[in-house]
């Protein structure tokens, strides 16, 4: 009978504390604007998830702030991530979204994790678990992924660091396959321009939710635009069923698998929503239960639905604990993968 009694007084307690804290939290944001940081330009898939989430995400934070979205593109969303890391306010008050190659470019450049290291954000969910596909025109000399063992083709990338230029570039290191990267383009916008107007011939490393809005008909035999490969260790279903491969299927022997693996491994953490180092951690998990709230949302979901954006998430820890996986990586390995990092077109 004591022991009923104990747990029934815990049980009490613990309701009493998580009450007490979620008042705490409602006292700390009312009043306050949460920015959420888009890595990106306007338009792209970065942005649209950035907006989308950030229409809903009032009414789930306790204490109801305002939210606004604001852009900060450059260097692949590293500009971002470098802000979120090293200026902006560690209070909650700032959430960022950004690609995964923004959280392993140091990690695939060797550097000195003292001044960056990504395993120390907070992580609060990701918003969409994507895939990254290439696509070209229907015009282009390579019909097929392995046509590009024989034949060139010309993609666009907005500089190294982004998913667009490390895609393309790596697999070309480790597969021998002739991509040839034409970088500089500012952002998803400018890169549909450049492919409509046939400036470049294909866009290799862009996820397969945005590739679906910016290129429509690409499932369409008589489209403008097909998917040739999937840069994935594992298949879609919509892509599978239409038969696109997976680049690492090209693989020839088992060091260009393993290093495949490892590298594509970071391709599902596409639209992560972090903060930074430091934030108390009764606020994180506030944010992460108003993240996850938000993304239930009927309202949200609806949008989503409306707009043709998928919303497959992971939860905060999800993403923490790929990111420390990652970051595991053997040194063999990784060896290997930074000499492909460092390739030049």
């Amino acid at each position: 009978m004591r022991n009923i009694f104990r747990t029934a007084a815990a049980l009490c307690l613990g309701f009493v504390a998580a009450q007490a804290s979620a008042q705490d939290e409602a006292a700390y944001f009312k009043g306050k604007t949460v920015t959420v940081i888009a890595g990106s330009g306007s338009g792209g898939g970065v942005d649209l998830y950035a907006r989308l989430i950030g229409r809903h995400l009032s009414k789930h934070i306790p204490g109801n702030p305002g939210v606004i979205v604001q852009n900060m593109p450059g260097a692949g969303s590293l500009a971002a991530a470098h802000h979120l890391y090293s200026v902006a306010p560690k209070d909650g008050t700032s959430i960022a979204v950004v690609p995964a190659p923004a959280l392993f470019d140091p990690l695939m450049a060797g550097e000195d994790l003292a001044k960056y290291d990504p395993r120390k954000f907070n992580y609060l969910v990701n918003a969409n678990a994507d895939t990254l596909v290439c696509i070209v025109r229907k015009d282009a000399p390579v019909k097929t992924y392995r046509d590009l063992f024989d034949k060139e083709l010309v993609v666009g990338g907005t500089g190294p660091g982004s998913a667009l230029w490390y895609y393309p570039t790596m697999e070309k290191y480790v597969l021998g396959v002739k991509f040839k990267v034409v970088a500089g383009y500012k952002g998803s916008n400018e890169l549909s321009l450049a492919l409509q107007r046939n400036e470049i011939q294909g866009v290799c490393g862009i996820f397969w939710s945005s590739a679906r809005q910016q290129y429509p008909g690409l499932m369409s035999p008589d489209g403008e635009f097909r998917v040739i490969v999937q840069h994935d260790a594992q298949s879609i279903p919509a892509l599978k069923a239409a038969g696109v491969p997976l680049s690492v299927d090209f693989a020839k022997t088992t060091q260009q698998k393993e290093a495949l693996e490892a590298f594509l491994l970071q391709g599902s953490i596409s639209r992560p929503f972090i903060v930074p180092p430091g934030v108390a951690p009764q606020r994180v998990a506030a944010l992460r239960k108003a993240l996850a709230a938000t993304l239930k949302d009927p309202d949200l979901q609806a949008e989503a639905a409306r707009s043709g954006m998928d919303i497959e998430s992971q939860t905060g820890d999800e993403v923490q604990a790929l990111v420390e996986k990652i970051y595991r990586t053997s040194p063999e390995i990784l060896a290997y993968l930074r000499k492909g990092a460092t390739q030049t077109q």
